[in-house]
Order: C-alpha cells, then sequence, then structure tokens
C-alpha cells in the first residue's frame, strides 16, 4: 500500500480512497503484521489505530471477499468509525452499516445480508448470535475496538468465541492504547480474543515520535477549608462508630474510616459466611456494612467531588429512607444524630470547594495567558458535572457532555445530542466540555490545549484514555487535581503505579510476539488456532462450543433433580393445542453500556443464519439476556435459539411447556411484598400452556433472607397445588441451562412436538387495579395498598384520609402516612 508518485504523502492500493490516508510508516507496519494473524495492536491514543484496522480491513475484502465486522463499545464510538470508514474506503456508503439498538432487528437482518462493512455495539451482535439472526460464516476480519474491555462476561468474549468457531476464514484485530495492568491482564484480553500476537507502537519509537507532541502532567494540590472538614469529620465518626460494630463481630481489624475498599469487601464476605452458618449476626453486620458503604460515598463526595454533591446525595437518602420497603441501613443513616449534623452543616455551607476555584483559574490561565482555545475537565460524578458547568458557565462557555442513562435529578443525552455536542465542540462553538467517564473512549473529541482531571482516577487505562485527549497536533498540558489528606491522593498513587507498569509491560511485550504466542498456544488459545488460515482449519478437531464438555455435565446433572415432580410427565401426555399466536416485540435490552437501556418494537424475526432441521429449538424472552443462559444455549450444537419478547414466560419450550426462571432473590421479595409478579407470571403461564414449569435458581433458599420457612413452603405449595406448575431447583446459571436443554430436548425429541410461543397477559381485575393504584402512591407497595383498601374500603377513601385516620391503619406508620399525604396533597410543580 505505498503511496504512487501522483500520491505522494498518502496510502493507495485496493479499495482506499486516493489522497486521504496519510502515508505513515509505522501504521502499515502495524498493518502488515494484523495482516497475517490475529494481532492486538497497541499504539498511543490520538495515532490512528482505526487507520490500521481500516487498512487490514480493505486488503481482507480486497483478497477474500466476505464481510468486515467492527465492534466499538458505544453508539457515538460506533458511529465515529462509520463515517471515517465512508471516507477512507472506495465502497459505496449504503455497504458500510451501523448496528446499534436503535436499528430494529427485521432491519439488522436483512442488513446483514446486504452489507460488506458493518459497524456495531457489541451487546447488539451478541444478541443477534443469540437470537439466530446473523451468521459470522463469512465474516473476514473481525475488530475489537477498545479490546481491553475482553474480560468477564462482557459480549466481546462470547463473539469471539462464536467467531473463531463459525467463521470460515477469520482473522481478528484487537485494538488499544491500554490493554491491561499488567502482563496478565494483556494476555487474558489476548485469550479471551484468540488473539496470537502482539504488536506494540509506543511514543518512543521513531516513526512514533514525528506525529506526537510533548504533553506536560501537572499534579495540583488543594487542602480543604475547616467548614468542608468539619462536614467529613461528623461523617467519618459515625464510620468509626459503625466499624467498631463489625469489629465486634470479627469482620474486620480495625475501625480507621480510611481502611481500604478491598477490607470492606474481605469484611462483607465474612458477614455472607455467617449468614450462611445460620447466624442472625450476619444479617446485622450486612446491614451495617451497607450503612458504612453510604457513608463511605458521602466522605469521598464532600472531600473530592463538591459539598453541592453532598447535598443532592443526601437528599437522594432521604427520598429513599420514605420509601416504602427501604432498608435499615438507609433509615439509619438519615437518622444518624452526627449524619443529621453533617447535612446541616452542607446546607449552611455556602463556600466554594477549593477544586472549583483552582479549575477556574486553570481555565483562566489556558485561554488567557497561554492563548489556548479549548479545553476538557473530567469528573467522575454526574452532579459534579451538572454544578461544575453551571459554575464555569459564569466565565466561560461551557456545555457538558455525560452518558445517555437519566439519573436521579439528570437527564442523559441522547446519542444525537452527544454527536451534536462534540461537533459543536470541534468547530469552537464553545470553549470548555465537562465530562464525565463517556468521552474517555476512543470518541474523536478534538485535540485541546487542557485537560483537567477533576478528581485522580484509580485506574491507569482511564488515566492514559484521558490523557490521550491532548498532544495529538501540539504540545498538550495536562493537569491532574489533589485534594490533600484524601482518597484522591490513593488514587492517585494507585493510577501512577498502574500506568507505570502498563507502560513497562507493553515495552516487554514489544518485540517478544514469538514468546506471547508460545505463552497464549499453551493456554485456551489451542481451540482458536494461531494463524488466521490456520484457524478455519477442520471444525471437527476442536470443539469450541463445549459441546462434549456440555453433554458430559448434562448426564451429571440429571441425577441430582431428586423429587421433583413433573418432569417425567412432559413425555407422555397430550393435551389442546393453544393456537393464538402472539406477535412479541423486540426490545434488545441486557448488555452493558449504550445499548443497556434500548427498546425496539418490531416483529420477532426468523432465523437468517440457516437452520438444522433435526436440532432443538429455545425461545428466549429479551430481557433473559442479562443472564448468561441464553448465550450459552445459543453456542450448543444441536440447539438453536430465537429471542422474542414474550408476553408470558421466560422461555418456551414446546407448544405446552413454558419456563418461569426465578432466582431465590426473586422469590423471597415476592414472600417480602416487594414484588407480587411472580404470581401473576404463573397465573398467565397457567392459561396459556398446559405444562408450566417454575424454575429457582439459586442456594440458601431457606437461609439467604430473615423470611420464615413455613413462608416459603406454603408458596412452593401453592405453585403446585393452586396454580398446578412443576417446580424445579438448580443451583446456578449452568444448572439452568442443563434444565432449559434436557427439557426441550425431551419435548422436541422424544415427544415429536413443536415449539409455538403463544398466551398474552391477562387483565388486571377491579380488585387488582384498585391495589395498584393505592401500592403506587408514595411507593407504599402492594401489602400495605391491601391493608388500606381493607381498612377504608375505596381508592377514595384512601386519598382522602387525613394522616391521624392513616395511622389507624395495621402497618402504616408515621413516616408512611406523612408522605402519602404528601404525595396526595402537594401541588403538581411540573
Amino acid at each position: 500500500m505505498a503511496a504512487s508518485d501522483a500520491n505522494a504523502g498518502y496510502l493507495d492500493g485496493p479499495l482506499i480512497t486516493p489522497r486521504f490516508l496519510e502515508d505513515r510508516s509505522y501504521q502499515t507496519a502495524l498493518a502488515d503484521a494484523a495482516r497475517e494473524t490475529h494481532t492486538l495492536v497497541c499504539l498511543p491514543t490520538g495515532l490512528g489505530k482505526t487507520t490500521v484496522s481500516c487498512l487490514v480491513t480493505a486488503s481482507r475484502l480486497a483478497d477474500r471477499g466476505g464481510t468486515a465486522l467492527m465492534l466499538a463499545p458505544t453508539k457515538p464510538l460506533v458511529k465515529q468509525h462509520a463515517d471515517f470508514y465512508c471516507d477512507a474506503l472506495d465502497v459505496p456508503d449504503d455497504e458500510i452499516v451501523v448496528f446499534t439498538g436503535d436499528v430494529r432487528p427485521d432491519d439488522r437482518a436483512d442488513l446483514w445480508e446486504s452489507a460488506r462493512i458493518v459497524m456495531a455495539t457489541p451487546q447488539v451482535i451478541e444478541n443477534d448470535l443469540v437470537g439466530n439472526r446473523v451468521s459470522l460464516a463469512d465474516v473476514t476480519h473481525l475488530t475489537f475496538d477498545e479490546c481491553h474491555r475482553a474480560t468477564g462476561d462482557y459480549a466481546y468474549n462470547y463473539i469471539a468465541d462464536r467467531y473463531h468457531a463459525d467463521a470460515d476464514a477469520p482473522l481478528v484485530t484487537g485494538m488499544s492504547a491500554s490493554p491491561g495492568g499488567d502482563k496478565e491482564e494483556i494476555l487474558r484480553v489476548c485469550e479471551n480474543l484468540g488473539l496470537a500476537e502482539v504488536e506494540v507502537m509506543t511514543e518512543e519509537d521513531a516513526d512514533v515520535a514525528e506525529h506526537t507532541y510533548r504533553t506536560e502532567v501537572d499534579w495540583q494540590h488543594v487542602d480543604l477549608p475547616e467548614d468542608v472538614l468539619a462536614i467529613r469529620d461528623a461523617l467519618n465518626e459515625v464510620i468509626t462508630d459503625r466499624l467498631t460494630e463489625l469489629q465486634k463481630l470479627g469482620v474486620v481489624n480495625s475501625t480507621d474510616p480510611n481502611m481500604s475498599q478491598k477490607q470492606l469487601n474481605t469484611a462483607r464476605g465474612r458477614l455472607q459466611r455467617l449468614i450462611n452458618d445460620d447466624d442472625s449476626a450476619g444479617y446485622e453486620g450486612m446491614s451495617i456494612h451497607a450503612e458504612v458503604m453510604k457513608l463511605r460515598r458521602a466522605t469521598e463526595l464532600v472531600e473530592t467531588q463538591s459539598v453541592e454533591s453532598l447535598r443532592r446525595y443526601f437528599e437522594r437518602q432521604r427520598e429513599q429512607a420514605r420509601s416504602s420497603g427501604s432498608s435499615k441501613a438507609s433509615q439509619r443513616f438519615v437518622s444518624e444524630p452526627s449524619v443529621k449534623q453533617a447535612m446541616r452543616l452542607a446546607e449552611e455551607f455556602d463556600g466554594l470547594h477549593p477544586k472549583f476555584r483552582k479549575t477556574r483559574i486553570l481555565l483562566a490561565e489556558t485561554f488567557g495567558l497561554e492563548d489556548g482555545s479549548r479545553a476538557i475537565v473530567f469528573t467522575e460524578s454526574r452532579d459534579t458535572a451538572e454544578t461544575l458547568t453551571e459554575f464555569l458557565n459564569e466565565s466561560f462557555d461551557t456545555r457538558r457532555f455525560v452518558g445517555q442513562g437519566d439519573k436521579e435529578g439528570s437527564d442523559g443525552m441522547t446519542q444525537k445530542e452527544q454527536t451534536e455536542r462534540l461537533d459543536a465542540f470541534r468547530g469552537g462553538e464553545f470553549e470548555v466540555l465537562v465530562s464525565t467517564s463517556v468521552a474517555e473512549e476512543g470518541l474523536d473529541v478534538p485535540d485541546v490545549d487542557l485537560v483537567l482531571f477533576y478528581e485522580p482516577v484509580p485506574k491507569g487505562i482511564r488515566s492514559i484514555q484521558r490523557k490521550g485527549r491532548t498532544g495529538r497536533a501540539s504540545e498538550g498540558k495536562v493537569v491532574v487535581l489533589i485534594a490533600d489528606d484524601t482518597r484522591d491522593e490513593a488514587f492517585f498513587w494507585m493510577s501512577r503505579n498502574e500506568e507505570k507498569r502498563m507502560e513497562e509491560e507493553l515495552r516487554k511485550l514489544k518485540g517478544m510476539a514469538g514468546e506471547v504466542e508460545a505463552q497464549l498456544t499453551q493456554g485456551s488459545l489451542d481451540e482458536f488456532g494461531g494463524d488466521a488460515d490456520d484457524a478455519s482449519s477442520d471444525e471437527d478437531e476442536a470443539d469450541p462450543d463445549g459441546a462434549n464438555a456440555a453433554e458430559a455435565s448434562t448426564d451429571a446433572a440429571e441425577p441430582e433433580q431428586k423429587g421433583q415432580a413433573g418432569l417425567g410427565s412432559f413425555a407422555d401426555e397430550e393435551s389442546d393445542d393453544k393456537t393464538s399466536d402472539d406477535e412479541a416485540k423486540d426490545d434488545d435490552t441486557g448488555g452493558a453500556d449504550d445499548d443497556a437501556d434500548e427498546t425496539e418494537d418490531a416483529d420477532a424475526v426468523a432465523a437468517v443464519a440457516g437452520t438444522d432441521e433435526d436440532a432443538v429449538e429455545i425461545v428466549a424472552d429479551q430481557r433473559e439476556l442479562d443472564s448468561t443462559i441464553a448465550r450459552d444455549l445459543s453456542t450448543r450444537d444441536g440447539i438453536e435459539t430465537r429471542l422474542e419478547t414474550l408476553a408470558v414466560g421466560d422461555y418456551v419450550l414446546s407448544d405446552r411447556v413454558v419456563v418461569e426462571r426465578k432466582t431465590t432473590a426473586d422469590f423471597l421479595d415476592t414472600l417480602l411484598g416487594e414484588d407480587r409478579s411472580m404470581f401473576e407470571q404463573v397465573g398467565d403461564a397457567v392459561r396459556s400452556y398446559a405444562r408450566p414449569v417454575v424454575i429457582v435458581e439459586g442456594d440458601d433458599l431457606y437461609g439467604q433472607r430473615n423470611v420464615h420457612p413455613n413462608a416459603i413452603r406454603g408458596a412452593l405449595a401453592s405453585l403446585a397445588v393452586d396454580f398446578g406448575a412443576s417446580v424445579l431447583f438448580s443451583d446456578n446459571e449452568d444448572d439452568t441451562t442443563e434444565l432449559l436443554a434436557t427439557i426441550a430436548g425431551r419435548e422436541q425429541t422424544a415427544s415429536d412436538r413443536e415449539v409455538r410461543v403463544h398466551g398474552e397477559k391477562a387483565d388486571k381485575t377491579l380488585d387488582e387495579q384498585q391495589e395498584y393504584v393505592v401500592s403506587s402512591i408514595a411507593e407504599v407497595g402492594p401489602v400495605t395498598a391491601r391493608a388500606l383498601l381493607a381498612h377504608f374500603g375505596s381508592v377514595e377513601r384512601v386519598v382522602t384520609a387525613d394522616e391521624a385516620e392513616l395511622l389507624d391503619v395495621e402497618g402504616v406508620g408515621p413516616v408512611t402516612a406523612e408522605r402519602i399525604r404528601e404525595v396526595v396533597g402537594s401541588d403538581y410543580a411540573g
């Protein structure tokens, strides 16, 4: 892809737009390496990782054809990549498509068939794979942007597994400026994505250095004023008192309010063991521990954020304590005298947090003395982003940039609003962008003169991402604000040490591709194959989906279900077919990041990935994607999964079997009056399917919460006797997966039954509607609602009752009575 004479200084080649991509030797070197095998590309922020992936994609499509898929964690980042590829590649714009939760599932299935390049968020591709809407067989290049996220249950890992198993000619490129905190983390990312080699370029490389500028890092310390320290000390006094109580239980060794989070996590584990041993002290201690965490959050806000952020937090805690079903920790928190004193001091405080003042000074220096034009201020807190934007707007043209989710007291930004805000910043329409973490990763934020960390972040990865917003096209400056004698100092050292460790690990990994490959192939990478061509060899030699292990696991699991009625009858009895097929809707929820809250209204689509007539089919509800069950089922040989938004049930296994899955926590919530939906859901299932099944998932059903065993037995008996549902128990999500596969196999293979989705939620009775209305008043809940209706006889009499009359009702205390009157009697201020 060297530049021709006519295009001197630019790259050309198959599918490359002439005179668009600057010819940078380090990018072409990285692309040459990434074309050969599954590669992790490490390059400092702002130096064109996307260009490297684009070059590999162009080469791959020209040589192999097929489809290229690029994944990025957020929708704005996906759109940014799509815009860049449209400009950089000589490919029709309509063949470069964007998949996010905003695109209807049936539209995605059609677009996939005609697309040459797909840009997507990982949750959407995960959902489409689980729902059997798309196939990775023809994908010849898969890019994971910000690939350091490939840990735990993040969707990248599942997609990588499926890609290596399903693709005819796979090639994976992972991209990150900060792949991990140490060598082990970097290798784990490689193993999870099936990467065989690591290619590293740092700013010390000559080819890179000529395209970078020096970034000065300055750590500025501030002292907290006495008024702020008084608030903190009042809170720390309570923390010390609560830790003393935990010390008496033997779960902590210190009462220092500044003890590490790791020590508090250890204490929580010890309390859980007490609960598991049926020691009632464990429940008491867990409530105290929850209160300590609330207090710690309050001290962190007043120390490192602002008094206004603390005031907002206090108000949310008061609202939570007044709500129905509030925890003892919440109620004790707001009623503690020292906390009340801290609240009073916060309300009386009329000064500026020193970080606010320092931020304004630094911006004035940047724009006035140093002739700068743009700056970004990063903060961890949405509350701080709101208040700081308002404060800075008095002196500078300032806008906020936050995520899409709404939080109490703060509206999120839509994708359109985020895009418009960044475009305006690039265009110089305002001077200061105050951002939460949403702008840290990958977004093409314009080069700025100052990046200000309102507080240090404890993770080196995030620190590197933030710093990468400056020093791209000219010398930049980074300032980190540190409040002395606070958690800021600990976070500063944690981040700084991790950054140094990451830089050292990357230097060690540079040029060690052979050694890294050897280490990787000793582990799970063997199932992927270390070379792009080898990875597509004989499918039968590897068992990428773990099918053999799954069969063994199934055999081992079945004998454990002793005494559970219902399974044996599924293959023997016939029942009337239900014919009221329901058009389901798909909301594509489930997953992290921007697609977690997306909803889509669309008919469920048929599989486009090719079907096996002998396969067992399982229909899963979209909302079940919060667990790993549907995802794990989709990787099984002989099982096809389909996603719908089911009106009834969580899983449909045949025309007569529907499954409601409840964790032990969900089940116990029903008995405590916090959620009565389980019996309604089972009632709907009974009306719609001949063989409804309830799976109770998890351990310690009788010891997890303070619920009398007879109440639990009564609920189980009601499900079996009153509703006629089979009640089965599973240890965990893996066990539930085995149960579903077993039942579906018996129904569809042994009994030759088909999967048929039908049924709809029953309309609420008049009594249920009345209970629903009253339970929503001040969030009193269903139990109190029934008591109020039984006492007063109608909804009208409930809402017109005065506080004294409300107190006559059993279970209604002063807080609830006051809250009901406040909600019913207050003027609407909307």
